[in-house]
């Protein structure tokens, strides 16, 4: 008895390891807007569902960090879900505080932007999965913006 549960375990792990999953990559971060405390960026995410049926996502968290330092972190609870069968591009806002900016003085000054790693974590809820969480990371920089 323990060797037909045995292979039946062995056939569903197989099985399982081989489904598909949802993919995503971070595709674009840019400068949104300027307000009096603080700058926004908009980093977009392109998520690929292989299933027929919609995927609810439970939260995005964050954070946005610049010359080895945490710029901004946050979560984003219940951002809706990702269309079956199709590619859905998720907004996640990036507020940061002129505060922090100020701290970014040197690499901001040499070319006026700001050199950026974004890390991300993306939980969707997988049918019979259950809660799976895609790691996203980009680099790159990010322009200031410019009153002139």
């Amino acid at each position: 008895m323990s060797e037909l549960l045995e292979k039946a375990k062995n056939f569903a792990a197989e099985k399982v390891g081989h489904a598909k999953k949802p993919e995503a990559e971070v595709t674009d971060v840019d400068y949104k807007t300027l307000s009096l405390g603080s700058v926004e960026y908009l980093a977009k995410i392109s998520v690929t569902n292989p299933y027929g049926v919609d995927l609810p996502i439970c939260d995005i968290t964050y954070t946005l960090k610049s010359v080895g330092r945490e710029i901004t972190s946050g979560t984003v609870p219940d951002p809706g879900s990702i269309e079956g069968k199709d590619i859905t591009v998720l907004e996640v806002l990036l507020k940061v505080p002129h505060s922090i900016l100020l701290t970014l003085a040197k690499d901001i000054g040499a070319d006026w932007d700001i050199d950026y790693e974004l890390d991300i974590g993306l939980t969707i809820d997988l049918p019979v999965f259950g809660n799976f969480t895609i790691p996203l990371n980009k680099k790159g920089a990010i322009k200031l913006p410019s009153v002139f």
